[in-house]
């Protein structure tokens, strides 16, 4: 992918500036819809959740470097952390619910990063996008949609909106795909993945496990 900033400290300072004003304007966006809908929490959170996702395609035009990056990556999930102890922003964390999902949602991107940055974005895009996209959805489109749900753990689960979420997102992630039969394994097992976690944990253990294999399937 061609860099939209190119190297050197200039570029580098420029990528920087592009994604802050990015988040920025994504937070803006998310505190505004918590006024002006304070009855669905669910918006607020859900917004933040599917738009922080394509900040690593961001990332990956402009070519940020590993050095920056991963520190990036590592102080947000801290941030994260005290935001989830403290409730200092509730459009972020505010679910009603108990769920870790946010602090996990960081930490999965901060270890996508370590393992794969910059050798291979498109798996830590891969998995990145299918948690904001395929998680994003479900948590939107599931009280609209009638479909099966069950109990886990206490957590009532419904598979609605996963499915087309992820591989939506795995099509983005990749273009056009030479092996749809890998995709659609791919995309199975993040919805499988989504059903069996509970507390918001399948925001870690869904970008992994898709992270990982998509780095064996399409090296």
């Amino acid at each position: 992918m061609v860099s939209a900033a190119g190297s050197g400290p200039q570029g580098q300072s420029l990528a920087i500036a592009v994604v802050g004003l990015y988040l920025a304007g994504l937070l803006a966006l998310a505190l505004l819809v918590r006024r002006r809908w304070p009855e669905q929490r669910e918006w607020s959170r859900k917004l933040v959740h599917m738009g922080s996702g394509p900040v690593v395609l961001l990332a990956w035009v402009l070519q940020i470097e590993r050095g920056i990056a991963l520190p990036a990556a590592a102080a947000v999930t801290l941030l994260t952390a005290l935001n989830h102890r403290f409730r200092l922003l509730p459009a972020v964390e505010d679910v009603g619910r108990p769920s870790y999902g946010t602090v996990a949602y960081g930490a999965s991107i901060t270890l996508l990063l370590a393992l794969f940055w910059p050798a291979q974005p498109a798996a830590v895009a891969a998995g990145v996008l299918v948690m904001a996209f395929g998680d994003g959805l479900a948590g939107l489109l599931g009280p609209l949609v009638r479909s099966p749900s069950w109990s886990l753990l206490g957590i009532l689960q419904g598979p609605a909106g996963a499915g087309s979420g992820s591989g939506l997102a795995h099509w983005a992630a990749a273009g056009p795909p030479q092996a749809a039969a890998a995709i659609l394994v791919l995309t199975a097992l993040a919805v499988g993945l989504e059903q069996l976690s509970a507390y918001g944990l399948d925001n870690l253990s869904v970008p992994l496990v898709v992270g990982l294999l998509w780095s064996l399937v399409r090296p």
